[in-house]
């Protein structure tokens, strides 16, 4: 097998800066620190961090009072903070500053009388710190059919929103959708799907007219890594989603000569690097890394730990 590896592939900014933020609280102040929800959503980041202390809980009630806890990068809604100040808990707040931006539009557009339409999926760690911003006038579209049940009035203001992690193909014919039914619906100045995730969505675009499979390295909770095997199997092109050569199914590999391997926005480089020696021991050769920019982007790390 001839295998093509995309770039770029694998941490962004915003998941950089979450692992980061839990590294440097253990180092000042040791362990436990503790962890609402998953840090990032790539079970390997987890048990790494996990090992070195951190505690990983559901929900704010499961920690000690003044504990230092850390917020995922996913966001959180309102009720979260409210509850670790009643605690008194010294928070470190990890969200990624893209789903920031995103609260900050639902936050300004309600102000300004505006219905939010959130494009997303729900059960989202992020959709539901981005509904719970303002829930009682936001809307979750997650396909076709819940365009066709929207109902809003002529005299009705609305914005559509995404989730940061959707597919850039799929977001864009529900937004067709949207406006096709409710012209008077209205976007953000600027995207709100991140640009690791249109990137990593390029770069396998890219691949998919010469490989006959992709496998995608990433947690089966993680959206950007799930809307990766999307992109590629909507141009024909097998696709799985891995957490490990573990996963792999020989039998996907029968008969194929050229194979493409990238990873989500929280996959770690070296399960990527095991998955290659996975291939290359059932004799593949590496071929190609297709050429990409380096993203260099940088997010500012919060000043509880900077």
């Amino acid at each position: 097998m001839d295998v093509i590896v995309a770039k770029p592939r694998g941490f962004c900014a915003g998941v950089e800066r979450a692992i980061r933020v839990v590294e440097l609280a253990l180092e000042e102040h040791g362990a436990p620190v503790y962890v609402r929800k998953e840090i990032v959503h790539n079970s390997h980041v987890v048990r790494r961090l996990a090992a070195r202390g951190a505690v990983f809980v559901d929900e704010l009630d499961e920690v000690p009072s003044q504990a230092v806890t850390v917020l995922s990068a996913h966001g959180s809604p309102p009720s979260v903070y409210e509850e670790a100040k009643r605690r008194e808990l010294r928070l470190i707040d990890a969200t990624c500053p893209l789903v920031h931006k995103v609260h900050a539009e639902v936050k300004r557009y309600v102000k300004r009388g505006y219905r939010i339409i959130l494009i997303g999926h729900a059960g989202h760690d992020e959709v539901m710190g981005t509904t719970g911003q303002a829930p009682e006038v936001t809307t979750l579209i997650e396909d076709m059919d819940d365009v066709a049940a929207l109902e809003i009035g002529p005299d009705e203001k609305g914005i559509i929103l995404t989730q940061t992690t959707l597919s850039q193909d799929d977001t864009k014919q529900i937004v067709t959708a949207l406006r096709a039914k409710y012209p008077h619906l209205e976007l953000p100045p600027s995207d709100d799907i991140c640009y690791a995730t249109q990137n990593r969505q390029n770069a396998v675009k890219e691949i998919s007219p010469r490989i006959e499979l992709l496998l995608v390295v990433g947690s089966q909770n993680s959206s950007n890594s799930a809307r990766l095997t999307e992109v590629a199997r909507a141009r024909g092109t097998n696709s799985y989603l891995i957490d490990g050569p573990d996963e792999i199914d020989p039998q996907w590999l029968e008969g194929v000569q050229h194979v493409g391997v990238t990873s989500g926005a929280s996959a770690p480089e070296d399960v990527v690097q095991s998955v290659l020696a996975y291939l290359r021991s059932r004799g593949s050769i590496v071929t190609e890394e297709i050429e990409a920019p380096e993203e260099g982007v940088v997010f500012t790390l919060p000043k509880f730990v900077r």
